[in-house]
């Protein structure tokens, strides 16, 4: 197997495709099993996570199982996509592979919370590098937007196709198989990954005159300052005001002052704030970071409701959360066929908003004893709107970023969706615990029943048949019936849930109306993209011209 490298010019690029067809095919080939990699392990640990958490009873931390990959990978994508801009991607992408797999391994070995958590972290530095330098392949290998729309059907539909059978395939492991198999099932993806990726996907490379200085000054900023602030949310979520969460967000905003003034001064600087001070992208960024959040907060809590809530078991509530990431693939491809097509592709986006707002208002209105059929439409539109929202996000951003910059942005729009998700993720998570737990306490103290108290104020008793057969055991010895007890400690799951999801909609509506600051892009010849600025905008500067 030999390594391809291709020195490029960017004048030179600028066409449609860098590679003959069959070469093109194989390599994106290569990405999309990456692709389905991330994807399936994405959809496929939530409908898992209920199950994980109480087998080994740590309901705690619930949150964590998520918001560690989601902080490591936070951290590792803006890097290893600065890197991948002055080395080229493939290197990191085969390290990511092979990095992610092995820690789906230690995953699936897990003994404890604690060890699952660190080895999920692991597994969000390998998740984190493929999201950072696998994704912005596709505009290496094709510089024209139109050609890379088409070629990014490929890619949407393998992501699509693994999240859509990440859910059911969940439930359907865990039920079966245990947990852990949901997590060893990415050894095999894993390892035809990394065949294909070796094999096919070429080193590319763009010329640079300047001798490059790695920046690990930044890098070390970004780390401590988004981790501290990971901590502080955390810490904050289960111990409220404290000296420790007020250390963790002092040092927090001090790497973050350090990291604004050091990246100003550095000659090849990891976070280059011109991207940030470019009023396009930083709309971008802010619509991503929205986006994370609504995103992470279906994910990941919706299976919570079908299964804490209303009981189901794993298997029904994967295949009820199943339309949601298999519309997203659809939604995908019907935004690569049409945006191309629109005259002001920005209504894409608020048509992916729309509906994503009403499937939050639809799940948080749903009851159970709804039809079934209400549900999964709730679900087809989320996954639709969100298929409309997320691969446009990136393909806007890398035609307004430039090539010099091409990997950052691509990386920057990724993982500040990931700090959206990982403040959805917690900010919701604390809603729930709170909650539940004032109104178990509420009716243990109108009830005059500190047993209640004891009894359900652990939410994973609603996730565990076990702890719920040994409660209804224990109740009958004494001439009580829990049942009741159950049911009103679901009702109180329900409403705890639902407490947070309003939150995600409220998000969502942020994020619509966050839309006017969006400059019009247009899809010109050769890839070469038109920002035009908003209406008012444009209107304020006529004005000044004429007072001038």
């Amino acid at each position: 197997m030999v390594t391809r490298t291709i020195e490029v010019n960017e004048e030179k690029s600028a066409s449609g495709r860098l590679l003959p067809f069959r070469q093109s095919l194989m390599a994106v080939l290569g990405i999309c099993f990456v692709g389905m990699l991330v994807g399936l392990d994405q959809t496929i640990v939530g409908t898992a996570l209920p199950t994980i958490v109480a087998e080994l009873n740590g309901f705690e931390l619930y949150a964590w199982v998520g918001t560690s990959y989601l902080l490591a990978s936070v951290i590792t994508v803006p890097i290893c996509g600065r890197l991948s801009d002055y080395y080229g991607r493939k290197p990191f992408v085969v390290a990511s592979v092979i990095i992610f797999t092995i820690a789906s391994m230690l995953c699936g070995m897990a003994g404890s919370m604690t060890q699952l958590v660190l080895a999920r972290a692991l597994q969000g530095i390998g998740g984190g590098m493929l999201v950072g330098t696998a994704f912005a392949c596709v505009p290496d290998l094709f510089p024209d937007a139109k050609v890379r729309l088409r070629w990014q059907i490929l890619l949407s539909s393998s992501f699509g196709i693994a999240s859509a059978v990440g859910p059911s395939l969940g439930g359907f492991l865990t039920e079966y198989y245990g947990w852990r198999s949901v997590f060893y099932v990415n050894l095999p993806v894993g390892l035809v990954s990394l065949f294909f990726i070796w094999q096919y996907l070429p080193l590319i490379r763009y010329k640079r005159e300047q001798t490059i200085r790695l920046d690990w000054q930044g890098a070390v900023l970004i780390a401590l300052f988004l981790g501290c602030l990971q901590l502080a949310v955390e810490l904050f979520a289960t111990h409220g005001v404290s000296w420790q969460v007020g250390l963790f967000s002092v040092v927090s905003v001090l790497a973050f002052i350090v990291l604004i003034r050091w990246e100003r001064r550095c000659a090849f600087p990891l976070l280059p704030l011109e991207v940030f001070r470019d009023r396009s992208l930083g709309t971008m960024f802010t619509l991503s970071l929205l986006t994370g959040f609504v995103m992470f907060g279906m994910l990941f809590y919706i299976p919570l409701l079908l299964q804490g809530g209303f009981g189901y078991s794993p298997n029904d509530a994967g295949m009820l959360i199943t339309p949601l990431v298999v519309c997203i693939t659809v939604g995908s491809i019907l935004s690569g066929r049409i945006v191309i097509r629109l005259a002001r592709p920005n209504w894409i986006l608020y048509i992916g908003f729309v509906l994503t707002a009403i499937a939050v208002a639809g799940v948080v209105f749903y009851d159970r004893d709804m039809s079934h059929l209400v549900f999964l439409l709730y679900m087809t539109l989320g996954g639709v709107g969100l298929g409309f929202i997320m691969p446009n996000l990136t393909i806007f951003s890398q035609e307004l970023s430039g090539r010099n910059n091409l990997g950052i942005v691509t990386a920057l729009v990724q993982s500040i969706r990931m700090i959206g998700g990982m403040l959805g993720t917690a900010i919701i998570g604390t809603m729930v615990n709170y909650y539940y737990v004032a109104g178990i306490q509420a009716d243990a103290k109108k009830m005059g029943s500190q047993q209640l108290l004891l009894a359900l104020s652990d939410p994973q008793l609603l996730v565990r048949t076990d702890s719920q057969a040994g409660l209804i055991t224990e109740m009958a010895s004494l001439g009580q019936d829990a049942l009741p007890w159950l049911q009103l400690a679901r009702e109180h799951m329900v409403g705890a849930i639902e407490s947070g999801l309003i939150v995600v909609f409220a998000v969502n509506v942020i994020a619509l109306l966050w839309l006017y600051r969006l400059p019009l892009i247009r899809f010109a010849s050769l890839g070469n993209t038109v920002a035009e600025p908003p209406a008012g905008s444009r209107r304020r500067r006529l004005r000044g011209k004429d007072n001038g």
